[in-house]
């Protein structure tokens, strides 16, 4: 039996009302050959009554805000849409916390356990789910580059059983507003995770952006949380700026201490980080991210969406937040013209 046919034995009530999804594949087309197998429809599903219900799996690398808001918007949106956990679907939620033999146990698992759909939060997660499952669908959120990171072929084509939201954010506008709330900065330090393609390829962006700025970039590579202090210590720097990067968000407090003590502002990539003390950040509503996968599931569920066709879904708009507080501690002020734009200010 198909998702579409399965969503109707549930009783499952109309599309969500949430922010539109990419495109979706005709029910009737056959599934591209992606190179991975196809996505299989579910079988042998009876109504609620016989207690059959949508299994979906939820992988987050690692708890920290951003990744966390993506979770539980896609929890939020599915009940929205009458997919509620415990009812129309159950969801096996797991944390690696940034394990990689964790993380890889939790893909089998799902494979195993045959999972009807799985979502897998951030780039490691990501990767981890494709390399076992290739016939059932999979959602991608908080992943910058799924083409760098080998989860789609095409941004606008996927091709296989996975597609997704990322959260590519605007580099080089978040170095313009570095250097409007401190014009002084010359050198910008950037403490990264070595192993996260992510991350890789926003270092590669901030270095290209701040060459035609003028600025000079100076980083230094993690393995894991527990070494962002050290690295930050070791940037004679004028500034910080974090990408999205997992590792260095979840230890973002040892970063922002090393700020304070030097004196020199911390430039975010998300709203958390700005909560935990970052000065500013323009950020991706990654609440709204996991609205958005909400939204391609239902899709999956109720049209037989082909994730080989659903575009990956990027955000066009920013959010700007910002933390006077922090600032101050940092030795900086937040221009009343930067603190009037402001989404949220903590």
């Amino acid at each position: 039996m198909s998702f579409r046919k399965l969503a109707v034995a549930l009783g499952a009530t109309g599309a969500l009302f949430l922010s539109a999804c990419g495109g979706s594949a005709d029910p009737e087309s056959e599934t591209p050959e992606p190179g991975e197998g196809t996505v299989s429809s579910v079988e042998g599903s009876s109504a609620p009554g016989d207690g059959e219900t949508l299994e979906i799996g939820v992988v987050n690398y690692v708890s920290h805000p951003a990744l966390d808001a993506v979770q539980q918007g896609f929890i939020d949106g599915l009940a929205e849409a009458g997919y509620e956990d415990g009812g129309q679907v159950s969801l096996d939620l797991q944390n690696a916390q940034a394990d990689q033999a964790t993380l890889t146990a939790i893909a089998n698992q799902f494979a195993q356990d045959g999972k009807d759909l799985v979502l897998a939060i951030a780039t490691p997660s990501g990767q981890a789910v494709a390399q076992v499952i290739t016939d059932k669908p999979v959602l991608f959120g908080a992943v910058t580059d799924p083409v760098a990171a080998d989860l789609v072929a095409d941004w606008d084509a996927p091709g296989g059983n996975i597609t997704g939201a990322s959260d590519l954010n605007p580099v080089a506008d978040q170095l313009e507003l570095l250097l409007e709330i401190d014009p002084e900065v010359e050198t910008v330090g950037i403490v990264y995770s070595s192993g996260e393609v992510n991350a890789e390829v926003q270092v590669e962006a901030a270095e290209e952006a701040a060459d035609e700025m003028g600025l000079t970039i100076e980083k230094s590579a993690v393995t894991n949380s527990s070494e962002v202090q050290q690295a930050a210590q070791s940037l004679d720097v004028d500034a910080f700026y974090v990408p999205t990067d997992n590792n260095v968000v979840a230890g973002i407090e040892a970063l922002i201490q090393v700020a304070e003590q030097k004196k020199i502002p911390v430039i975010a990539s998300d709203e958390g980080s700005v909560e935990r003390g970052a000065v500013a950040s323009l950020t991706v509503n990654y609440e709204l991210q996991g609205r958005d996968l909400a939204a391609m599931a239902v899709d999956i569920i109720e049209n037989d969406a082909d994730p080989a066709s659903m575009p990956v879904k990027l955000q066009e708009t920013f959010d700007l937040n910002v933390n006077p507080d922090a600032a101050e501690r940092m030795g900086v002020e937040i221009p009343a013209e930067v603190a009037d734009r402001a989404a949220t200010t903590f």
